[in-house]
């Protein structure tokens, strides 16, 4: 009996080994709450970039999820409850999800799955020596708008007025709105600028837009704003107005136009930082990575609905049309 009780031991033990250990992660993001992270396009993309690298939900590891509907000020008491469950790892969507994060600890690791200029908003030291606790993918949206307001300008030669969308809460938009303002005056192109941070503000923003005489509506990178695709669309097919942004998403929502890095993929791609750490790696000794290749991608329905003859210069231009 004693030697059935030891093997029966040794048993157990041995199935205890073979059962995968369940890592856990945190995630922190200002987009809307979805009724599952499926339903979530840059949530699904970070489950995905973890099943691919062998990680199943649910399985070997599990998620602290937290959204907080567009409410910035809802970051930093979301970062802080993060922090204390002890985690290995948090990833962080948008800059000011990394800016709570960075308040609220310099030592457990933060991938920044997507944000504007890290550097620039003092969340990293350098690209090549993030330093500290947080790594992760940049986008330097700044210099995309002047880009997009000349995207905006060929499908509208006849532009005079553009309003520029930002969020109060977002500390890079008063650097993209005097950008823009830059990059318009010389081409006799006049800047309005509208402000929303709730889904009922940005219908009142576009109409204010088309009230002080706008046609199009640069929407600056903002990771509320990245989710209200299907609202930007219906509250600019109402009032009119061409618009252009950072995500896809928005295009196939019904939006003019985008331009900009797949920040779906980012997310994939953050997975690989996540991996990383897990396996032992510090934040420190990962380089900051930034998007490689910039997409166009253009609505032709949306276009004719408003009028645009897109020319082919753009079409051409483009990585991919909707028709």
């Amino acid at each position: 009996m004693l030697l059935l009780g030891a093997g029966v031991v040794r048993s157990g033990g041995a199935l205890a080994q073979q059962q995968p250990r369940i890592r856990r992660i945190g995630f922190l993001t200002p987009r809307a709450q979805p009724q599952l992270p499926a339903g979530d396009a840059f949530s699904a993309a970070f489950i995905v970039g973890m099943r691919d690298l062998g990680y199943r939900e649910g399985e070997n590891f599990i998620v602290e999820w937290r959204y907080t509907d567009g409410d910035y000020k809802r970051l930093t008491g979301a970062a802080v409850e993060l922090v204390e469950l002890d985690l290995p790892v948090i990833v962080a969507y948008g800059t000011a999800a990394a800016k709570a994060l960075k308040s609220a600890t310099e030592t457990v690791p933060i991938v920044v799955a997507a944000a504007v200029d890290l550097v620039g908003a003092g969340i990293v030291g350098s690209l090549a020596r993030p330093g500290g606790n947080i790594t992760g993918l940049s986008v330097i949206s700044v210099d995309l708008s002047a880009k997009q307001l000349g995207l905006l300008r060929a499908a509208s030669p006849t532009l005079t007025r553009v309003a520029v969308l930002s969020n109060p809460g977002n500390s890079s938009h008063g650097a993209v709105l005097q950008h823009v303002q830059t990059v318009a005056i010389p081409v006799g192109i006049s800047i309005v600028s509208v402000d929303a941070a709730t889904p009922v503000a940005i219908d009142q923003a576009l109409a204010s837009a088309a009230q002080q005489g706008a046609t199009a509506v640069l929407v600056a990178a903002d990771g509320f704003f990245s989710g209200q695709g299907a609202r930007l669309a219906a509250a600019a097919q109402q009032y009119r107005l061409a618009t252009i942004s950072l995500y896809q998403d928005h295009v196939i929502a019904g939006c003019l136009m985008s331009y900009g890095p797949n920040v779906a993929a980012f997310h994939r791609q953050a997975a690989r930082y996540v991996d990383k750490i897990l396996k032992g790696a510090k934040p420190e000794e990962l380089p900051v990575e930034q998007p490689t290749k910039i997409d166009l991608m253009l609505n032709a329905k949306t276009a004719a609905a408003l009028g645009l003859p897109l020319p082919r210069d753009l079409l051409v231009m483009a990585d991919e049309v909707i028709e």
